[in-house]
């Protein structure tokens, strides 16, 4: 495979249907994010966003509605938790890791971080691992930069430095990825072979997008077509055995008729036979074992050369 530094960041051909194995015979693997972060533009998360009313229902009624339907269906979700969420809320963390889910990094106020210098980053990242593996008891293995409502772009944050750093500082796993629709690997430095395993994520199957209030985006409530995307975007996955994860938010998915669609959307999926639901450590560790990156990640010098005066 052709490959050149800080333009290619994984396998430019994805993982053929057919050899997509998952455990016990499994067809298809089936990931659930809970995101705690309240954050609403790139500072973070500030005095504001935790003090608005939104914040307060996610983080009580909300997140009691998400969790009351996990434990019905038998479910076990990653919940993303900013580090500062965890020293506000540890009586909440606590009951979540009680129930079975894993907890995995969201930053320290789920900043954006690439405007950072490197040492700074580093800190933070250091910061985070300690804060989370105080109040849980163990230190996090998954790291997620998921977007906010105002970002430019709603595919989340990261620095040049950021997998480079996650993987010195004992990550196994970043938690959303655009590069393929399947586990896969996110090279942080070609010449020294550093990647770090990536689950997939995108924007259309993320709550955040469709369930808006006025001033967090359009004011329009689309929850109709979030559960179109979820069951079309399932059920594409499933018939080719591949990865699906959907994305939600206790303060947007925990109101009433969202809840309420959010337990139709289960129903739905978990009467498919043989469907893998897994934490991201539990998909992460099988993926790095059944397909380690030094057997098969392809990584071979590019004949795409720099030149003088040439735009790369």
């Amino acid at each position: 495979m052709p490959w050149k530094q800080d333009y290619t960041i994984s396998d430019e051909i994805g993982i053929k249907d057919a050899d997509v194995r998952w455990p016990d015979g499994k067809r298809c693997a089936f990931g659930i994010v809970v995101d705690l972060s309240p954050a609403s533009t790139p500072a973070g998360i500030t005095e504001s966003d935790l003090k608005h009313p939104t914040t307060l229902f996610g983080m009580t009624v909300g997140l009691q509605n998400v969790m009351r339907l996990l434990r019905r269906f038998g479910l076990r979700a990653t919940f993303v938790v900013p580090a500062v969420m965890a020293e506000i809320y540890p009586d909440r963390i606590e009951a979540i890791r009680k129930d079975g889910h894993e907890i995995a990094a969201g930053g320290w106020k789920h900043e954006d971080v690439s405007t950072l210098l490197v040492e700074n980053e580093r800190e933070r990242i250091e910061l985070t691992t300690s804060t989370l593996k105080r109040i849980v008891g163990t230190r996090p293995n998954g790291w997620f930069s998921l977007p906010r409502q105002q970002d430019a772009f709603a595919v989340g944050s990261i620095s040049k430095a950021t997998m480079g750093l996650l993987i010195d500082a004992g990550y196994t796993y970043m938690g959303n990825g655009l590069a393929d629709d399947a586990p896969h690997y996110w090279v942080a430095d070609f010449q020294q072979g550093k990647a770090i395993l990536t689950l997939p994520y995108h924007y259309s199957c993320d709550d955040q997008f469709f369930l808006m209030f006025p001033s967090e985006g359009t004011g329009l409530d689309r929850v109709n077509a979030l559960k179109r995307n979820w069951l079309c975007e399932f059920e594409a996955q499933y018939r080719r055995g591949r990865y699906f994860s959907l994305t939600v938010h206790p303060k947007g998915i925990g109101w009433g008729h969202h809840a309420e669609a959010f337990e139709e959307i289960l129903t739905h999926l978990t009467s498919f036979p043989d469907l893998w639901n897994a934490t991201g450590s539990e998909c992460a560790g099988h993926w790095s074992t059944t397909y380690p990156a030094d057997t098969f990640l392809r990584l071979s010098p590019s004949i795409w050369k720099d030149h003088e005066g040439s735009l790369s």
